[in-house]
């Protein structure tokens, strides 16, 4: 199971297939789930003294059923959304994050393989290097989310990891707070998460991620990183220029061939030289032909686990970048352009699965299936086969159908 960490509802994925219940949900209904989940929580390994006490003091919690079902109404362009990911505010403050704890990532780095400025970067964007970590009480959204049955197994198991946490030892009841979506401490980690990936830096016998004192939540980040495949000395990804008459078709996830390779075609950095060889390396065209490029390294996809936002992972290999002394991003953006809406979206699919380009699924994602039928659809109409989901592709699919 993928850990999502503070969930960004800019960038979220839309809600869930599964349409909501059609009985209203109350606190009354809660407290029977509660009592019908206590034999699975457990047969789980959850003594009843930690269920019965824990469980006793959870409500339901409407707001976080209504901002998890709302979700993919909020969305955002990536470029709006790196101005304030990686604002020279943030940068300066992860600078002096990393000062500050220079001791401890460069030892997190040394024994994971992780950069430390890679998990100062998450750290900042995860909770503005440990400003703001939540304060909703986790075992109320985790409830109220498995209550609400859309995802029960999988909010089910963070119910039961959330109790497992407290009866380890690694944490208070009292102290079991994080995001509305239940995400936890300096760098927001699932209570799943956290039970597979979670260490103990500082050596006290806890696994504290939520107290003022981060370093057992920076070495648990770089663990979960680790655990998922980093490649030590690889990075996540280099901003590159594509030269005029490039096959937009083999900017694709699927393709994939080393830097000299790309630099045979053309692909270069932004200084007009090959990038050196890290690896095999696909192409990430954000926003099109329009937009900025980047070669990006099997680390994208170990950040992916982190957050599969491609805007996510761009941010956080940019902070970390800027962090370590870097430049910003030197393409433009299609600033003209805006994030199609939810609606907008499924317009968008339906009309290219009507005009016989099928996106396989009718569900707002802008994934690869999505993304395969947009070229397929401009590889037809002449057009150039960028794969961009854009406002003005709407207009012309709408003016083409």
């Amino acid at each position: 199971m993928r850990h999502i960490p503070l969930l960004i509802a800019l960038l979220a994925q839309p809600a869930f297939a599964q349409s909501a219940p059609d009985s209203p949900r109350t606190n009354a209904g809660l407290q029977t789930w509660i009592a019908s989940f206590r034999t699975d929580a457990l047969a789980a390994g959850i003594t009843p003294q930690l269920y019965d006490s824990a469980m006793a003091s959870v409500t339901y919690a409407p707001k976080v059923v209504q901002r998890d079902r709302n979700q993919s109404e909020f969305t955002k362009t990536i470029w709006d959304y790196l101005e304030t990911a990686v604002s020279d505010l943030r940068v300066s403050n992860g600078k002096a994050a990393l000062q500050r704890q220079s001791k401890a990532l460069r030892g997190i780095e040394a024994r994971y393989g992780v950069p430390a400025e890679i998990i100062t970067a998450i750290w900042g964007l995860e909770s503005a290097y440990g400003t703001f970590r939540g304060s909703d009480p986790v075992l109320n959204s985790m409830a109220s989310l498995a209550y609400d049955a859309r995802r029960a197994a999988f909010f089910e198991t963070q119910v039961v990891a959330a109790l497992r946490i407290v009866q380890n030892g690694d944490t208070q009841l009292k102290n079991l707070q994080g995001s509305w979506a239940g995400a936890m401490g300096h760098t927001q980690f699932m209570p799943g998460s956290f039970i597979d990936h979670a260490v103990d830096w500082t050596g006290d016998g806890k696994r504290d991620i939520w107290g003022d004192d981060p370093r057992d939540a920076l070495a648990s980040a770089a663990a979960y990183l680790r655990d998922n495949g980093w490649v030590t000395g690889q990075p996540w990804g280099v901003e590159v220029r594509v030269p005029s008459g490039f096959d937009y078709l083999m900017a694709n996830r699927d393709v994939q061939k080393s830097p000299a390779e790309w630099a045979t075609l053309g692909i270069l950095d932004t200084n007009g030289k090959a990038v050196p060889n890290h690896g095999a390396a696909s192409i990430l065209l954000p926003a099109g032909a329009e937009g900025a490029a980047f070669m990006v390294f099997e680390n994208f996809e170990v950040l992916e686990s982190y957050n599969t936002a491609d805007a996510y992972v761009i941010a956080v290999g940019q902070l970390a970048d800027r962090i370590a002394g870097g430049a910003p991003i030197q393409g433009v953006w299609p600033t003209q352009d805006r994030a199609l809406s939810y609606a907008e979206r499924i317009e968008l699919q339906e009309r290219l699965t009507a005009q016989g380009f099928d996106t396989q699924k009718i569900d707002a994602k802008i994934g690869p299936l999505t993304v395969n039928a947009v070229r397929g659809w401009q590889v037809a109409q002449g057009l150039v086969p960028d794969g961009y989901a854009s406002p003005r592709f709407l207009e012309a699919l709408r003016s083409g159908g």
